[in-house]
């Protein structure tokens, strides 16, 4: 990103360490930099989006996504390869809007695919598996600027696969809301709409509502005094 910077800054490192300082304050949620022996290093990071559906977590994804590409920093950015609600390769918002990405069965292929890249984006973490806490670790230790959007809650309100790790190892973390559905509050969790257990359920938008704390305790009574019956 930086080889088009004027040639003399390569012989005056205050001026380096100037340039990264503005650049850093102006751009808060680009990939850091720093200076080390007179050149300019990026300095790594994680970044998590987490809430319920229909919060704005690929939204806002995106945007960032599409601010780093701006910028002019590679991008690279990944989904389960199961998630095909909306398209089979793109990442796409409820609201429509989208971005390329890559769909890949593992977290493994994450690091093998996403190295000597500035950003990557991760859409949907919650279905990867735990060892992708270790590929967003193992990213950022190598000076690149990880993004990951996903569910922290499960339908249950359990937390959903790596997503409690990511955010506990994360540099920053953003939580989302959407609206809760039956009373106007921040939403909470997102509620089940449809007879179905199983703990990945790719559904449509009738699938899910989201509900804050307070609807979703008594959306729960409920279900469960139906199964009684």
């Amino acid at each position: 990103m930086f080889a088009n910077l004027p040639f003399f800054l390569s012989y005056y490192p205050p001026l380096i360490l100037i340039f990264a300082e503005n650049y850093n304050q102006k751009h808060p949620h680009m990939s850091p930099i720093t200076e080390r022996n007179g050149e300019m290093m990026r300095r790594g990071r994680i970044e998590v989006i987490c809430g319920s559906m229909f919060s704005g977590k690929t939204e806002e994804l995106i945007r960032r996504l599409k601010r780093a590409e701006f910028a002019r920093q590679s991008v690279e950015i990944f989904k389960p390869s199961i998630d095909t609600r909306y398209a089979e390769q793109d990442v796409v918002s409820h609201e429509g809007n989208s971005i390329p990405s890559t769909p890949v069965d593992s977290s493994a292929s994450i690091l093998l695919l996403g190295s000597d890249t500035d950003v990557v984006g991760i859409d949907e973490a919650q279905f990867f598996d735990e060892n992708l806490i270790d590929v967003c670790n193992e990213l950022a230790n190598r000076g690149t600027r990880v993004i990951v959007a996903g569910l922290d809650l499960d339908f249950k309100g359990v937390p959903f696969g790596p997503m409690p790790g990511l955010c506990a190892v994360a540099d920053e973390v953003t939580k989302v809301h959407a609206i809760c559905v039956r009373c106007g509050a921040l939403a909470y969790v997102s509620h089940r709409t449809v007879d179905d257990e199983k703990r990945v359920l790719l559904g449509e938008q009738t699938a899910y509502e989201p509900l804050c704390r307070a609807c979703y305790q008594k959306a729960i009574e409920k279900d469960n005094l139906k199964h009684q019956v």
